[in-house]
């Protein structure tokens, strides 16, 4: 479990194609300090194990499911990623409850900076819309940030200096891709509800 509160700016640094997945070789000092062969890593907001590690670089095998349903197919090297490790027991929930598992993904459509803060707007999966409420959570790339506004088909957010400053949201341009998760809670409670919650947004 991850809260969104992005730790630290990575980059990749490999890339290998494998037949029906990738793997990836990310550097990111602090993250890796103290990991252990199996610990879990979000990158942009995708959980991924550890499989190898070393010289603050970690390694991850990203599976075709997950390279289908999210913008990780999309890094090369050079790019720069969103890293946060786990929750830890005990700790501050900083920002919201954030599992790791991309529900698919945005495009920036377009971005407006002001003095202090920059409004953004995220294309927003059809698929998706249901689950995302003005002044609700959503994390994007991995970073949990408050819905400003949303329609049917894109959503605002409003980001701060600091994110602009130390995620990879400061870097985005109209037309990049960014991976989406919205509140669990929303899913859990559409499932509970029965089919009929379903047959209501036909």
């Amino acid at each position: 479990m991850f809260t969104g509160i992005v730790e630290e700016l990575g980059e990749v640094t490999a890339v290998e194609q494998l037949e029906d997945a990738s793997r990836f070789r990310l550097r990111g000092p602090l993250v890796t300090e103290g990991a252990q062969h199996g610990d879990s890593i979000a990158v942009n907001g995708v959980c991924l194990t550890v499989v190898e590690f070393g010289d603050g670089e970690f390694t991850a095998d990203v599976m075709a499911e997950t390279l289908k349903r999210s913008s990780l197919g999309a890094l090369e090297v050079g790019s720069r990623v969103n890293l946060e490790r786990p929750m830890a027991v005990g700790g501050r929930l900083g920002g919201h409850i954030v599992q790791g598992h991309v529900d698919g993904t945005g495009t920036i459509l377009e971005r407006t900076p002001s003095e202090h803060w920059e409004l953004v707007k995220v294309g927003l999966p059809a698929h998706l819309s249901r689950y995302v409420v003005e002044k609700g959570s959503i994390t994007v790339d991995g970073v949990s940030l408050t819905v400003v506004e949303v329609t049917d088909d894109w959503f605002t957010i409003s980001l701060i200096p600091t994110t602009l400053d130390l995620t990879t949201l400061g870097i985005k341009q109209s037309g990049d891709p960014v991976n989406l998760e919205v509140d669990v809670i929303a899913k859990y409670v559409e499932r509970l509800l029965g089919p009929n919650a379903k047959e209501s947004d036909k």
